[in-house]
């Protein structure tokens, strides 16, 4: 069992009377302006879990994750509220052709309505505000343009191609359904592994309906249809202050020594990075 009245709050949206498009519409667009994609908790070395219930538990009291807390909570709230949700094995990629098959580094959720399958992904950080279509054609979402197609690779399976300004290139996933569970293993992978971007770059990102705030380390940037406000931000109670008022996060649960930990954290791993960009 999970909070939905919790969760319902959290996002700002009545609990539907029936699943209907207009609901899942307004749900998807709450999510993402609301609950951050963030990585929060793995710079505080607290490890999370990615049970549903566990993740919504989070959502409730003011925080997000990433993929696998996301759409696993997401959801799990949709099956709820009386939605036809499927899980699907996906993967994000940095090329610019579709070269593989899903890895499993991320989680993928579609939902059958009258029919017709959507894909509906609140686990993307800066990609989708609204859910789109399992069709091919190019998309568009405030300032961002989309693409979806059949994989070429994996048969059956589809193909989102991000905004040539996003985070990554694309997302391919697997048609067959799968269970949450089966995506634990690589959980402790992306939460632990020093390769892993997530452990490398404490980030927030939060999307909406003219562009999306990203966080990384200390850049804080705007992406608009007009271009891209950065700046980076230098004080630790300035960082604090971002996370809390840019990205909703709750981090009340953050006591002092927590907080110097984490700044001391970011902050050294901004200044290498700074050094590392130097000629």
């Amino acid at each position: 069992m999970i909070d939905v009245d919790g969760y319902l709050a959290v996002l700002g949206v009545a609990r539907p009377g029936a699943p209907t498009s207009e609901a899942l519409w307004a749900l998807h667009r709450a999510q993402v302006e609301r609950v951050a994609y963030e990585s929060v908790d793995i710079h505080l070395d607290r490890p999370t879990g990615i049970d549903a219930a566990e993740s919504v538990a989070r959502i409730v009291r003011g925080r997000g994750g990433y993929c696998f807390h996301l759409n696993g909570a997401f959801g799990a709230l949709l099956r709820a509220l009386g939605y036809d949700v499927t899980l699907h094995k996906a993967g994000v990629q940095n090329e610019a052709e579709d070269p593989e098959g899903p890895s499993g580094n991320h989680l993928a959720l579609t939902v059958r309505l009258d029919g017709e399958p959507w894909l509906v992904d609140a686990g993307l950080g800066d990609a989708l505000h609204e859910p789109l279509p399992l069709r091919e054609g190019s998309y568009t979402q405030g300032p961002f343009s989309y693409a979806m197609a059949p994989s070429t690779v994996v048969p059956g399976g589809w193909r989102f191609a991000h905004d040539p300004r996003g985070a990554f290139a694309a997302m391919v996933f697997a048609p067959e359904p799968v269970e949450l569970s089966s995506f634990a293993e690589e959980h402790v992978r992306l939460s632990t592994a020093p390769d892993s971007g997530f452990v490398r770059v404490c980030t927030a990102q939060r999307r909406d309906a003219k562009g999306v705030d990203v966080l990384r380390g200390c850049v804080l940037r705007r992406i608009h249809g007009e271009g891209t406000d950065e700046r980076t931000v230098d004080a630790a109670d300035d960082w604090f202050d971002v996370l809390t008022d840019v990205f909703r996060l709750d981090l009340t649960d953050v006591d002092a020594p927590a907080r110097a930990r984490l700044w001391h954290r970011v902050r050294t791993a901004h200044e290498e990075w700074e050094a590392a960009q130097r000629p």
